[in-house]
């Protein structure tokens, strides 16, 4: 039986400014962007989060809710730094570590771990070394699955530990809000509330067929993870499906020239980690969100392979131009590559297709 372990950091920024400086310890605190230039709260203290404040909200917005925040810029580069030394101290307890993001990762512990007991200490000794090593508070969970793992990391934050028996987690996944589960947002939690789930358990009782009636094919990977059924192994690279940039514009516009300026600033940035990462892509697609926060995307295929700033603008620039319409505002501006593989794989420049995917946010 596998054995992994979900390490998910406690409010990461706001964790790591609270720790450099004393003075804001036990205090709201939010990182983020300023809230009189369409800033977002990119991480919120757990003090914070008392008030509503959340990741993702508009930082205008959290600073209703909670006045007295105190406010501070990102700083990504130093986060990383932090974030290396973090994947540190789990290479030192296995080799099989797959990082999600800058502030959470899945450890296969299985070849560390003679049982529950064993795996226990090991989650336990990790906590301990994170905190006495770089201050900071990571919540772990353990179980027999990447899925159920990181639900069991999520239960007791902050500073959350749930170490599950695999004859547990049945029981333990049944009573849950069926939004715990991986792959269920609010669109999808909205669905199955009206269809009458509520509980993991009430989506584990249903069928195949009703799973793939309603959700078609990830219907039956809701249904499994419900069951606590997650095969996926613990990755050791993580092969990126996209790179992307977006930015709010400081005022609503509908003038397409300063929009194209705006979108070819972010190819600028996307071209350059393509180049740094020496990968190319296939299929180019533009994020845009009206003022009224309707948010859609636009994309073009290739078959032929495309890098630099200029190649992946030429595309833009046609999928923005025919977006700009009278009546139109609009307040974001995003770009993604997509669609990676071997340059000389490609013979033709040839576009295949255009319009509308049903694809995550950039």
């Amino acid at each position: 039986m596998r054995q992994i372990l979900h390490a998910d950091f406690d409010a990461f920024y706001a964790s790591i400014e609270q720790r450099e400086n004393p003075k804001l310890k036990g205090r709201p605190v939010v990182v983020g962007g300023l809230p009189d230039q369409r800033g977002v709260v990119a991480s919120a203290s757990y003090e914070a989060r008392s008030y509503g404040v959340r990741s993702a909200m508009p930082t205008a917005t959290a600073l209703k809710m909670c006045p007295n925040f105190e406010l501070i810029q990102p700083r990504i580069a130093f986060y990383k730094e932090i974030s290396d030394q973090v994947l540190e101290l789990f290479h030192e307890i296995t080799s099989v570590v797959e990082p999600l993001s800058l502030d959470e990762a899945f450890l296969d512990i299985t070849d560390i771990s003679t049982g529950v007991k064993s795996s226990l200490k090991i989650a336990y000794r990790l906590k301990q070394k994170v905190k006495s090593t770089l201050g900071l508070t990571i919540s772990v969970g353990v179980a027999s699955n990447k899925s159920t793992a990181k639900i069991a990391s999520s239960i007791n934050k902050p500073d959350g530990f749930k170490i599950l028996k695999p004859e547990e987690e049945l029981e333990f996944l049944k009573p849950l809000p069926v939004n715990f589960l991986w792959g269920v947002g609010r669109k999808t939690e909205e669905k199955l509330h009206s269809l009458g789930v509520q509980t993991v358990g009430d989506l584990a009782n249903q069928s195949a067929t009703w799973a793939k009636n309603y959700f078609g094919k990830n219907g039956s990977q809701l249904l499994l993870r419900a069951r606590g059924i997650d095969e996926r192994p613990v990755s050791l690279i993580r092969v990126a499906k996209s790179i992307s940039s977006e930015t709010t514009l400081l005022e609503d516009s509908a003038n397409l020239d300063d929009i194209l300026v705006l979108a070819y600033g972010l190819c600028e940035e996307v071209g350059r980690k393509m180049e740094s990462e020496k990968i190319f892509g296939s299929t180019v697609r533009v994020k845009l969100r009206l003022s009224d926060f309707t948010t859609f995307t636009r994309q073009l295929s290739l078959k032929d392979s495309i890098q630099n700033a200029d190649e992946i603008y030429k595309i833009c620039r046609v999928l923005i131009t025919k977006e700009v319409k009278f009546g139109r505002q609009f307040r974001l501006i995003g770009v993604g590559v997509s669609g990676f593989f071997d340059k000389n794989d490609s013979t033709k420049n040839l576009f295949l297709d255009s319009g509308q995917m049903n694809l995550p946010d950039l």
